[in-house]
């Protein structure tokens, strides 16, 4: 058996800017922390003449025969695509879990690709650095599978902790922020996460911003640019210990994200948020794309309380979270593998012009 984790992480400051429609041409940087709920993957080996792959929170089951080709479609295509990947054709069971629902904005589907690279690319013994395994994973979602997302999520899964990373097209870097230890464990108590019942899907959303930075939108360009700046900003106040001044940002990082594409809000999110500030929170945003998800608000210790209890009774949920400062991990690895389970597939494109 082996056993692989990898966390969600929430975004303070900079999303957007991570899609290449933007960092290619202007730079993008993003202010980050992974958190301690993890996307699991374990893996089971046998002596069987296929593969099967088995998902929690799809609730679906995935067989594959050895001598067919394998597509990536469906609730598991990005497991097929993993395994497509690394040419496993057999002798592996892959169950896999998520300690939060999907499409909740905390980066589930990229921390699950880490997860799964980390743990195959251990299984078939070819280690990878935490670099490899961000980049490999961000190259599966957007190059293989045509994900309209950027590379922040597997980044910040991939390496842990509270971190600036920043893109260009020469690549990606993660820098962890000096910030002192009383600083962060501040910012850890205030920080509350509240989810509101709805997942999203976050393709519409990151295809209209991906479109309207091709095409050169000034007001989607003009609200990356501020975005940017505030992240930069962000790490100052963070390093310095200035927390009323990152609340200040976090507030002014949430308005101006609302003008990347429509639907990142909704009235009800919008009312939850006011209620949120009128009961002593002093800032907000909700977690990934928008649409759904989870609320994460900056609140003084002695007005959560308060927050919670309002937000609780319009049917939020709070859920308690800690930085994680680890990143993707193998947990447990006793597993035996066989180089004769592993055969490479056809390219897609040769798959192609046969059929």
């Amino acid at each position: 058996m082996l056993i692989a984790r990898a966390p969600m992480r929430i975004s303070f400051g900079g999303g957007g800017t991570d899609l290449e429609a933007y960092y290619a041409k202007y730079g993008g940087l993003v202010i980050s922390t992974a958190i301690n709920k993890y996307f699991y993957a374990v893996i089971t080996t046998d002596e069987s003449d296929d593969l099967q792959v088995i998902s929690a929170d799809y609730r679906s089951l995935f067989r594959h025969s050895t001598y067919n080709d394998l597509f990536w479609n469906g609730d598991l295509a990005l497991p097929k695509a993993i395994l497509h990947h690394f040419g496993i054709r057999r002798g592996i069971n892959l169950f896999v879990a998520s300690e939060v629902p999907p499409g909740t904005g905390l980066g589930s589907s990229s921390a699950a690709a880490v997860t799964m690279v980390r743990a195959i690319s251990t299984l078939v013994e070819q280690p990878m650095t935490r670099q490899q395994v961000a980049e490999l994973a961000s190259y599966i979602e957007i190059n293989k599978m045509g994900m309209p997302i950027g590379k922040q999520d597997q980044y910040a899964s991939a390496f842990g902790g509270l971190n600036k990373i920043t893109f260009s097209s020469q690549g990606v870097a993660v820098e962890p922020l000096n910030i002192a230890s009383e600083v962060r464990q501040t910012l850890e108590r205030r920080l509350m996460l509240f989810f509101t019942g709805s997942s999203r899907e976050s393709t519409s959303i990151l295809k209209h911003q991906r479109k309207s930075t091709e095409d050169q939108d000034d007001t989607v360009l003009q609200a990356l640019h501020n975005i940017k700046q505030v992240a930069m900003d962000m790490q100052i106040c963070l390093e310095q210990g200035n927390l009323d001044e990152y609340a200040r940002l976090l507030h002014y990082s949430w308005q101006e994200k609302r003008r990347l594409a429509p639907g990142l809000s909704t009235g009800f999110i919008d009312e939850c948020y006011n209620l949120a500030l009128q009961n002593g929170a002093s800032a907000g945003k909700i977690t990934g794309a928008g649409g759904g998800g989870f609320l994460l608000l900056y609140c003084q210790e002695h007005t959560q309380d308060a927050v919670t209890s309002v937000l609780e009774d319009r049917g939020l949920k709070r859920m308690n979270f800690r930085f994680d400062h680890q990143g993707a991990s193998v947990v447990l690895n006793v597993a035996s593998f066989s180089p004769h389970w592993v055969a490479p597939y056809e390219k897609p494109e040769l798959q192609m012009m046969r059929d």
